[in-house]
């Protein structure tokens, strides 16, 4: 049987920077399989197959783990270690993933398979561990229906996404745009002859990063937009005529995402096109649900505080995935995993060795508190 940090080690040696998850989400597969689940690849992008293992359960909607398996990219030369080795320093595993969050599908499935392996009725287990989610959660957009259809439906969610193994109900969403400018080009010694696309978008660059306007909620905070992405012309020496930019709007409960568009156009300014690239909606369950009151349960069994913590500034694939497990409504969704939240996109990423196996004992005292009659 493997343990949440030799598995931690083997996932991180996977390389998974914008493909490659297949690979992992069939070694996955495989331990799933062993432990006495049924498994499923849903085919996605070529190599990039996303993990629906199930156990237990009937007819009954399971309890579902979900975690992404991609990762950012990591540069070597920046690091002082392989970021692709995985290896233990003291108490840290450092590696790229190690935080965001190979980590959290680690010690989910540890807990699962441990779980399953108990002579038990189980009410029903669920793992989803998924592709894209740091390209905007594509990996669970972009899978057809026959794939959604392999995902069992009406339980509640755990997301185990970085938090330091403190509970959170909640995060941001996610609105992702797409602004073009068209011009027309000159040569350069002549710039007064054409109509210059990229300081266009270059002004609108400004505007959007400079505004203090948006709008905010009592308590998730304000909406923040990023300029991450700003690119036009060919050479130094011609007009551009076309320029573009690529806009991460992080939005909150109650904002219409028509009106938010609306008011990044104004900022932009004449001639400059919005279009949604990635809209994804905030997170929040009602600290009232009774699975909430289960979970606190299990972080208090294992003595671990069971406060509320702040809703998150990221984004996680609970945006999609609570959705379709919930059909009408979002399903009971929380965000507990053993990452550090500092440590994602970082260089060094790290998680403490001690954090995973507590979220493998809280991860564990849930899954036991939801089969108990």
């Amino acid at each position: 049987m493997t343990g949440a940090l030799d598995l931690l080690g083997e996932l991180i040696r996977f390389r998974t920077v914008g493909g490659g998850e297949g690979a992992a989400a069939r070694h996955c597969a495989a331990l799933a399989e062993e432990a006495g689940f049924g498994t499923e690849l849903l085919a996605w992008a070529p190599g990039r197959e996303q993990l629906v293992a199930r156990t237990g359960g009937g007819d009954g909607p399971p309890l579902t783990f979900t975690g992404h398996l991609d990762t950012v990219p990591a540069e070597p030369g920046d690091w002082s270690v392989d970021p692709y080795a995985g290896e233990r320093d003291g108490e840290k595993v450092v590696g790229r993933g190690a935080s965001d969050m190979k980590s959290g599908v680690a010690a989910a499935l540890a807990a699962a398979l441990a779980h399953a392996r108990e002579p038990h009725a189980c009410r029903g287990v669920q793992i989803v561990l998924t592709a894209g989610e740091e390209t905007g959660c594509t990996g669970l957009v972009g899978l057809d229906t026959p794939a959604r259809d392999a995902i069992a439906r009406g339980g509640p969610l755990v997301v185990a996404e970085p938090t330091a193994n403190a509970l959170v109900l909640g995060h941001k969403g996610a609105h992702w745009m797409r602004l073009r400018a068209t011009g027309r080009a000159a040569h350069g010694s002549a710039p007064e002859l054409g109509d210059n696309a990229a300081v266009r978008l270059a002004r609108a660059a400004v505007a959007l990063h400079d505004h203090a306007g948006w709008p905010r909620h009592d308590r998730f905070g304000p909406v923040t937009a990023n300029v991450g992405v700003l690119r036009g012309g060919v050479a130094p020496n011609v007009v551009p005529d076309s320029a573009e930019l690529l806009l991460d709007v992080r939005t909150v409960p109650g904002v219409d995402s028509a009106r938010l568009r609306a008011q990044v156009g104004l900022l932009a300014g004449e001639r400059v096109d919005v279009a949604d690239h990635v809209v994804l909606p905030p997170l929040d369950t009602g600290a009232d649900d009774p699975f909430v009151g289960m979970v606190r349960a299990a972080l208090q069994a294992s003595g671990l505080p069971d406060d509320v913590a702040p809703p998150a500034r990221f984004f996680t694939d609970a945006s999609v995935l609570a959705g379709l497990l919930g059909d009408d409504a979002a399903a009971p969704t929380v965000v507990l995993g053993p990452g550090e939240p500092d440590q994602c996109h970082v260089v060094d990423e790290y998680c403490l060795a001690g954090r995973v196996e507590q979220a493998v004992t809280v991860y564990g005292e849930l899954l036991d508190r939801w089969c108990r009659p």
